[in-house]
């Protein structure tokens, strides 16, 4: 039975890529049809270079991974309650670790953005135009950003439209302080004038007191965001090992045990909502995009 479900696992995979491969998109065309959560997904997915997967594929692979998880532990221990429980509680994890990759790219990019300005404004001072100036982070820009760089100088040679280069290179980077940094720009270029060198050394040296003091508070919340992530995942770790055993896991598999995993549920969720509020710190959201 495992292994006819390995084949049959196996077998919808590749059925699912040929039919993934026929439908080519581009990062651009996904955003402007995703919206609300798939929309969050969306710009996660891009923010961890995974911009050419689409945003229903994070949800189908924590469906898949529920119901392999539920298989194996109904495998072991035929006991359909803790299958069921520990496969739903396994459901969020695909969706979590997006989130958690894509926490650490918009923090790396934090760190980088004030370089970025900088070689921007030394650029101006040079004598590059705007365009120029930003197309050469592609090249000697932070690592981080040569790539999306890359892109603006390319669209911006192909089209010589420097507003729409600026749109595509705001989708491109997913990232609330990239959209302030570019509308900031785009401002100050349509208006024109002669204050773009003030504007980039004010926006360079807010952008490093800004990830300075987010660090430092990030630093401090850490052991209680740890410590919350750690209580929710105890309890469920604990119900895992003891469905390995046959005898156990049946003491689980009754009315009175589903009652108990799903109290117990509800009650891990809350203290973890909880804890995450009294640490939570304001997040940059995407109001440019």
């Amino acid at each position: 039975m495992i292994a006819g479900g390995v084949v049959g696992l196996i077998g919808g995979l590749g059925l699912l890529s040929l039919w993934w491969s026929m439908w080519p998109t581009s990062p651009e065309q996904h955003s402007r049809t995703m919206s609300g959560p798939m929309q969050r997904v969306r710009e996660d997915l891009v923010r961890v270079g995974l911009g050419s997967v689409p945003a229903w594929a994070v949800p189908a692979l924590s469906a898949g991974l529920g119901l392999l998880v539920a298989a194996v532990i109904w495998t072991v221990s035929a006991a359909t309650v803790p299958s069921l429980a520990l496969g739903l509680a396994v459901v969020p994890l695909p969706l979590l670790v997006l989130r958690a990759a894509a926490r650490r790219r918009s923090h790396s990019l934090r760190e980088v953005w004030p370089e970025a300005v900088d070689h921007v404004a030394s650029a101006i001072r040079a004598g590059m135009s705007l365009p120029e100036a930003l197309g050469q982070l592609g090249e000697r820009g932070p690592e981080a950003l040569r790539p999306a760089f890359q892109e603006f100088a390319r669209d911006h040679r192909a089209s010589g439209d420097f507003a729409g280069s600026l749109d595509l290179l705001k989708q491109r980077l997913a990232d609330p302080v990239g959209d302030r940094i570019v509308e900031a720009l785009r401002i100050t270029r349509d208006v024109g004038g002669t204050d773009l060198g003030v504007l980039l050394r004010t926006l360079s040296a807010f952008l490093r007191e800004d990830a300075r003091t987010r660090a430092e508070l990030e630093a401090r919340q850490s052991w209680t965001v740890n410590a919350a992530r750690l209580a929710l995942v105890a309890p469920w770790a604990v119900l895992a090992l003891m469905s390995t055993r046959p005898q156990a896991a049946e003491a689980y598999d009754t009315s009175a045990g589903a009652a108990l995993i799903l109290i117990g549920a509800v009650v891990s969720l809350l203290a973890y909502r909880v804890m995450l509020l009294i640490a939570r710190l304001p997040q940059d959201e995407r109001v440019l995009r």
